[in-house]
């Protein structure tokens, strides 16, 4: 890879599946028509249900589903890879999914599988939040090798836990798929994702849920995409829409070359 245009892709999720598969391929062709190579969708682009459960009734198995069979279709009809943001994948539990982060390449093959590791927790400003009830957590990183350099993958919550990524070593482009909410994400979001990126020197792709959903909740939005110095690139607040952004190899060269904080470091 030298430069490639990646599409961060924020959504407005709705309580039906058809409804927000139909308005996530309206947004991966907008995002293949405007040159993007890779397009990310945002944690649980498949629904925001009116229950914490709506999104257990609609779990797939492993390998097939009609959201799973999605990802691999538009990454196959828009000749761009997908990093389909979050999927529920059966577990063994009738109450329960793993939310996983299915990544496809321009083929429609799924080349890489990361399941949510941290469980989000949050009791303020009027809301309540316990991920442990309807998700089961996942039990390592993952990275992987593409056209793109090595992707880094993760779901929302998990940017708060800096060892995850240091668990993959160096990477260059690490993903965030969000739906944080408005307290959490006004105080933290943009902070989190800068430090990461300045930490790990290298881009972080955060394509976010965004606005007020049929359901009633509201979440924050404010999808970007951030560079290795942690200047952020491009960023769309509200509302449904395609985030595009260069990422250079020889930009994640320039800041390593110039701040050796990788190499520099003592512990592992």
């Amino acid at each position: 890879m030298a430069k490639a245009r990646v599409a961060a892709i924020q959504m407005v999720s709705a309580p039906d599946v058809a409804t927000n598969l139909a308005a996530a391929e309206r947004l991966i062709a907008q995002a293949s028509a405007a040159g993007a190579r890779l397009a990310a969708l945002p944690e649980n682009f498949y629904l925001i249900g009116r229950h914490e459960g709506d999104k257990v009734k609609v779990r797939e198995p492993d390998g097939r589903g009609p959201i799973q069979d999605f990802l691999s279709t538009a990454a196959r009809k828009h000749g761009l890879w997908i990093v389909g943001g979050s999927t529920p994948i059966e577990c063994g539990e009738n109450d329960r999914i793993f939310s996983a982060s299915l990544v496809f390449d321009d083929s429609g093959r799924r080349v890489a599988r990361y399941d949510k590791m941290h469980l989000f927790r949050f009791d303020g400003d009027g809301e309540r939040h316990d991920e442990s009830r309807t998700l089961q957590p996942g039990a390592r990183a993952v990275a992987l090798d593409s056209p793109f350099g090595r992707l880094a993958l993760s779901i929302c919550y998990d940017v708060r836990f800096p060892e995850l990524y240091r668990a993959l070593g160096s990477f260059d482009v690490m993903f965030v798929p969000s739906a944080f909410t408005v307290p959490t994400g006004r105080a933290h979001w943009e902070i989190l994702l800068r430090s990461r990126a300045v930490e790990n020197q290298a881009y972080v792709v955060a394509p976010a849920q965004a606005g007020l959903h049929p359901s009633g909740r509201r979440t924050y939005g404010h999808t970007m995409v951030v560079d290795p110095w942690g200047d952020v690139l491009a960023q769309r607040e509200e509302g449904e829409g395609v985030v595009l952004a260069e990422i250079d190899t020889e930009r994640i060269r320039e800041v390593r070359r110039s701040l050796p904080a990788l190499l520099n470091r003592r512990l592992n």
